[in-house]
């Protein structure tokens, strides 16, 4: 294989990969804690958009339940757009072992 050709290959995988985040960046994940009690919507590149709380878990004399389920539910919802983000990259690449490249892909 040549290079002009390799080079040119690769042009067209970065530029699948930028379409691909770029996409993925307005795909929404939810995740939920506590038994559906709070629910957290993230996107794939990582961002939380929004957090949901059922009024009925919070009680001022307990903020720590509230605060864990909190932390829970971001940190799933941010594993999950991981995973998403993960699987779809690897279809670009075609699992070439692209992993650890620039913006924290995987």
């Amino acid at each position: 294989m040549n290079i002009a050709k390799m080079m040119k290959q690769a042009q067209q995988m970065q530029a699948k990969m930028q379409k691909t985040q770029e996409e993925l960046s307005g795909r929404e994940i939810e995740a939920v804690a506590g038994g559906g009690k709070v629910t957290v919507t993230a996107n794939c590149a990582g961002d939380v958009l929004s957090i949901k709380i059922d009024p009925s878990i919070v009680d001022a004399d307990d903020v720590e339940i509230l605060e864990d389920l909190v932390l829970s539910g971001v940190k799933q919802a941010i594993e999950k757009g991981r995973e998403v983000m993960g699987e779809e990259m690897g279809k670009v690449t075609g699992g070439m072992g692209l992993g650890g490249m620039p913006g924290g892909l995987f």
